[in-house]
């Protein structure tokens, strides 16, 4: 792995792990779902503007296309979708949390599901996230966090672990910002109906949700995408999947500074168990 390709993962980790409190802000402010499809249109236009620019083709094989509707059903529609209406009652440091075990839920898919052999390496790891996991649940649970957004929470990382199995598909092939762009809009397509259908367009405009809005389409939204399809088709997806044990310590550390949310001791030890479990899972597949 180079210097390149490292300070791009630690690049994707920072963005994506920021993601969930721009997220918590929009959602104090803006419907949910309606606030995310306007988002993912807005940066599909961008992406696929840009990628016209650069002279990209929107002419994707097969494979690609399939990439292109499971990545934009499974991680926008789904898994943000869900986080969006979650996080109206879940802390974005939970949120985070939850969406950090996705390697972990990667893996055990594959070795439950594919058959992939798991080395001991990787089955401790497994284990230290199980535990991880139960030691916030449980504190989490007795402090008061809403059962329901937790589930929409749990049901959105499972989307997300579907969406990062077919990343491949997508990522191979060339036109990663056509890809990109195209996958939002099918996203913030997808999305388009329940929000017309299930809310009022109750928006309280300030400054806060404008620089949340605009930061979320460009940096997570974008921008995190882009390098996340360009780190996985230069180092393949088992190495690029390495950086998201810095996830759980970023997530939590950013609601922290920028949201003042209360941080646990529980909550610190299950976060270094959980990432810790999740670099030993990627370190067994190196």
């Amino acid at each position: 792995m180079d210097i390149k390709a490292i300070l791009m993962g630690l690049a994707f980790a920072a963005m994506w792990s920021s993601a969930f409190t721009s997220a918590r802000v929009i959602v104090e402010y803006a419907p949910p779902l309606s606030a995310l499809s306007l988002r993912f249109f807005v940066s599909g236009l961008i992406g696929i503007c840009i990628a016209f620019a650069l002279g990209q083709s929107a002419r994707l094989s097969r494979r690609q296309w399939m990439g292109v509707v499971v990545f934009g059903l499974c991680q926008n529609a789904l898994y943000l979708g869900l986080n969006f209406v979650a996080m109206q009652t879940v802390p974005a440091s939970l949120a985070a949390i939850i969406a950090s075990t996705m390697p972990l839920l990667v893996a055990l898919v594959g070795w439950g599901v594919f058959g992939t052999k798991v080395k001991p390496l990787g089955l401790a790891g497994l284990v230290a996230g199980v535990i991880g996991v139960t030691l916030i649940m449980g504190a989490r649970l007795q402090g008061g966090v809403d059962p329901f957004g937790l589930i929409l929470c749990i049901i959105g990382v499972a989307s997300l672990t579907v969406a990062t199995l077919a990343v491949m598909g997508a990522a191979s092939g060339g036109n990663v910002l056509m890809i990109v762009g195209l996958q939002m809009l099918v996203g913030a397509t997808i999305l388009a109906g329940p929000a017309i259908l299930l809310e009022d367009l109750n928006i309280t405009w300030n400054w806060q949700l404008i620089v949340a809005f605009a930061y979320t389409t460009l940096i997570p939204g974008l921008a995190a995408t882009w390098v996340w399809f360009t780190l996985v088709g230069r180092i393949g997806a088992v190495k690029a999947s390495t950086f998201h044990f810095l996830n759980p310590f970023l997530g939590v550390a950013i609601a922290a500074a920028l949201l003042g949310e209360a941080i646990g001791a529980l909550d610190v030890i299950g976060v270094g168990i959980i990432a810790g479990g999740i670099l030993a899972v990627q370190l067994s597949k190196q």
